[in-house]
């Protein structure tokens, strides 16, 4: 069996992941998270797990908040961690500016997450058609949501509900996750057969 290992900033990724992956990846695809304790952490510790990690057979998922860097240079950050450490193939995503930008881009997700009503009407406002502009989008949704959403267990009931259909949220980098993620499914779907 082939695994997918994603290496997260925070414990609010993996929960929101949870809720997606299920839907996205095919059953015989194995997942495996690893949380780092902040971007800092995942700095500090990502080539030394990278590099020694046992699996065989596994690809490799990176995604951090990009907060108040330049979402290039935190990505290629990212990239060259990776190729120190072996793993010149690991998908290397980046939330503009951070996780919460997702839920924005899908205010139907929050609205059946949080069970609160009349948020979805909101996504044409301005401010939602590009929540990747946003620099404070975790203060825009503790505001919209009237300070319901929690970082773990907001990202834990949202996560289910968000939209994998291209097009349907408004967050690019949330987009390009999924699709990446997708193409990495299917790359690692390819090798499995091939060497079977």
């Amino acid at each position: 069996m082939t695994t997918l290992a994603f290496c997260l900033e925070e414990a609010s990724a993996k929960a929101m992941l949870q809720g997606v992956l299920p839907r996205l990846l095919p059953n015989d695809i194995a997942v495996h998270y690893i949380v780092f304790e902040g971007k800092q952490d995942m700095h500090k510790q990502l080539v030394k797990r990278l590099r020694f990690w046992q699996k065989p057979d596994t690809r490799f998922v990176v995604m951090r908040d990009q907060d108040s860097g330049d979402c290039r240079i935190v990505r290629q950050e990212l990239l060259e961690l990776c190729r120190e450490a072996g793993r010149e193939d690991a998908l290397v995503r980046v939330a503009c500016r951070e996780l919460e930008s997702f839920y924005l881009g899908d205010l139907q997700a929050v609205e059946s997450g949080l069970a609160i009503k009349g948020l979805a009407r909101q996504q044409g406002n301005r401010k939602f058609r590009d929540p990747d502009a946003l620099v404070n989008a975790s203060e825009e949704l503790g505001k919209l949501t009237g300070k319901r959403y929690q970082k773990l267990g907001g990202s834990r009931r949202i996560g289910p509900h968000l939209n994998l259909d291209d097009g349907m949220n408004t967050s690019r980098s949330f987009k390009a996750l999924i699709e990446g993620v997708r193409r990495v499914s299917k790359e690692t779907y390819s090798d499995a057969e091939t060497l079977a």
